[in-house]
């Protein structure tokens, strides 16, 4: 495939494109002197000629992998600026999807632009019209990842489920066919999209960002479905709230994830305006605008679902519109997500259910079905946890089920979970935060109490034991004088082990949670400030890719970056290791393993080969020192070291049970639960 010369590559672009890590790609430029000279840049961060790098990995035989849409996207990127490359998406799109006319409001593209639309047609037609669609819009949306915050493909999923679900509730189990689907704030379509697995009518969303609004046309002219287009669907750019194109329009469904913490979202010109029937939103409650907005577009019987930040359930200045919302049924669920499940990460956003009663008896329900599922799937650092979509779907089908067999006694309810009275809600605060109104259900929670209570004893034993030997080691009181030492650096050089770092991956491999039957675990410097558990992996084929470091069993691994820094033996499963994480594999007739780990790990290790510029700084592996003695002191050592790590397990595992323990007494005594005292 030839591509134009001016298309500028970065080193991790030509990683990506040759299959490899980006330290392959500054060993092969380094060592051969036919690799082609850079085009821009800066020496840090040079950039070379697409052509030239595609002529050199192809002579040199390079390529480990050779699809043709990674070698598309740069020239979609170096049109220059995310709008031109996302209107340049968006026209691809739609004349793969057969499109003959283009869109009214499309502008018009560079002559070069159109060039790569019809590239990307032609290879749409080979290797898959929404397969070729999704991989440009995803290329796109990770370059700007910072400019454009989307809805998770599982959250979006959910949300469709979900509205689903409270429609079928509502009409007593026997859900009508859905006829549109509303999406006011669409961004690039994932709400949509998502939605179209139940086969509506129409599809129709709009954005007040062109850009995103002509992707998310491209996007549901793909999806697989009932036919689309013309008046199956439809998407428009525009402020839903300011100049609503839909403003006629009633849909069965309304899905929304509106921007948050906007103060210039039009409180002025809309005071008067009749969309506002439970009260003029504050200037400070813009998201109770979009609530209010979303439910004047439902159709009677019709059910919407916001993504919303917490805040929204608490607020003083929205109370009195929570209020309403109560008071004439409209509300009917508030679903308290964990955190990390879309932007803003480190909060607990919120899923609001509204229905527009078709009957004066569902506007009389008096009662709202409020889930924790914050509580339910605690994260111990919420701003890198990943959460477990399949168990949250569940709870959430769980607690709709419960909500259907609302006359079952309170004991039945899923934990986390409560049908609450509207009347107990309408007090001063009117605070809809599900954690405020739920307490554990005593049967579960005691129930998971004593399955803590037995693993207290299990570990508080390992550790008496432990503890034991450790307190039994003769420790004298002095070196045995200044001792000799080597850096790990020469003893690569000696050939007493081998250093190798870890790469992020290419992109688009790494997938999000636990591993599929033949998934390789992925650990990053995020994964230890967690809980130390890779929260990510990827497939077995990318994991034997060159360039990609999959430690195993016996290595040695040391995290080289200061706030993380330590160094264990890798135990367990195999497991590719992220960038700033190292593994050293010794030779065992020169080197023990757990005498190294347990040398490098030292403290002053870290404060030797650390520049502490701050807690981000990197640490120099390759300067870490080791003490050079004989291999049978080594192993004593070692041994020791061992003993030590099981020590240092035993009490991180106990500190976190006992914490736990602590904290569900406290809960559990506070709610007067006490029966009696041994």
């Amino acid at each position: 495939m030839t591509s134009s010369p001016a298309v500028p590559v970065s080193l991790a672009e030509i990683a990506r494109l040759a299959g490899v890590g980006r330290a392959a790609v500054s060993n092969w430029r380094r060592r051969h002197e036919s690799f082609p000279e850079r085009i821009g840049g800066t020496d840090v961060s040079p950039q070379f000629s697409l052509t030239e790098i595609e002529v050199w990995l192809r002579e040199n035989k390079k390529l480990k992998k050779d699809t043709e849409r990674e070698w598309l996207w740069p020239q979609f990127e170096a049109l220059g600026s995310r709008d031109a490359a996302g209107l340049a998406v968006a026209a691809a799109g739609r004349v793969m999807s057969g499109a003959q006319e283009p869109a009214a409001d499309e502008p018009d593209l560079s002559d070069e632009a159109r060039q790569l639309v019809d590239r990307a047609a032609e290879l749409g037609r080979r290797e898959g019209a929404l397969e070729t669609f999704e991989f440009l819009l995803r290329r796109w949306l990770d370059v700007n990842v910072r400019q454009i915050s989307t809805t998770p493909e599982p959250l979006a999923t959910l949300m469709a489920d979900l509205a689903h679900e409270a429609g079928a509730l509502a009409d007593g189990g026997g859900r009508h066919g859905v006829g549109t689907v509303l999406d006011p704030a669409c961004g690039t379509g994932h709400l949509l999209a998502a939605a179209a697995a139940y086969a509506p009518a129409r599809l129709i969303g709009c954005d007040r960002d062109p850009v995103l609004a002509a992707l998310a046309e491209a996007r549901l002219m793909l999806v697989p479905g009932p036919p689309r287009g013309g008046p199956a669907s439809e998407v428009r750019a525009a402020d839903s709230l300011r100049v609503d194109p839909f403003g006629d329009a009633r849909a069965d469904v309304v899905l929304c994830n509106p921007p948050f913490n906007e103060r210039d979202w039009g409180y002025e010109e809309l005071a008067t305006d009749a969309r506002w029937a439970h009260g003029v939103p504050p200037r400070t409650e813009p998201e109770l605008a979009w609530v209010q907005h979303c439910l004047a577009r439902l159709s009677p019987g019709g059910t919407a679902v916001l993504l919303l930040p917490p805040a929204v359930a608490s607020r003083k200045a929205g109370r009195r519109i929570r209020g309403s919302l109560l008071r004439t049924g409209q509300l009917r669920a508030v679903v308290a997500l964990p955190p990390g499940c879309a932007a803003p990460h480190s909060v607990s956003l919120q899923l609001w259910v509204l229905r527009m009663p078709g009957s004066v008896q569902e506007a009389t329900s008096g009662e709202v079905l409020l889930a924790d599922a914050a509580s339910r799937f605690p994260r111990t650092q919420a701003r890198d946890s990943v959460p477990d979509w399949s168990a949250l779907s569940s709870f959430v089908q769980s607690a709709i089920d419960a909500a259907a067999g609302r006359e079952a006694e309170a004991s039945t309810w899923p934990e986390f979970v409560r049908s609450v009275p509207v009347i107990d809600l309408l007090d001063d605060e009117v605070d809809l935060t599900p954690g405020r109104h739920i307490a554990p259900a005593p049967s579960g929670a005691g129930s998971r109490r004593a399955e803590s209570w037995e693993e207290f004893g299990r570990v508080a034993a390992a550790l008496d034991e432990a503890g034991g030997r450790l307190a039994a080691l003769e420790l004298s009181g002095q070196g045995a004088g200044t001792p000799s030492t080597a850096t790990v650096g020469e003893l690569a050089r000696a050939g007493a082990l081998t250093l190798r770092g870890g790469q992020q991956p290419a992109g688009g491999t790494v997938c999000e949670g636990q591993p599929a039957a033949d998934g390789v675990p992925l650990l990053t410097v995020p994964d230890l400030l967690i809980d130390g558990e890779p929260h990510s992996w990827i497939s077995a084929a990318d994991a034997e890719t060159e360039g990609t470091l999959v430690v195993q069993a016996g290595d040695v691994v040391v995290a080289g970056v200061a706030r993380a820094f330590s160094a264990w033996v890798h135990q367990g499963r195999p497991t590719v290791l992220g960038p700033q994480l190292y593994a050293l594999r010794v030779h065992p007739e020169q080197l023990d393993a757990w005498f190294l780990a347990g040398s490098l790990r030292a403290p002053a290790n870290a404060r030797q080969a650390g520049t502490h510029a701050s807690s981000s700084s990197r640490v120099d592996v390759r300067k870490l020192q080791v003490r050079q003695v004989s291999l049978a002191e080594q192993q004593t050592y070692g041994e020791a070291f061992r003993q030590v790590a099981v020590f240092d397990k035993a009490v991180r595992r106990l500190s976190a049970l006992g914490s736990g323990l602590v904290r569900d007494l406290g809960d559990d005594l506070a709610a007067g639960r006490l029966a009696g005292i041994a």
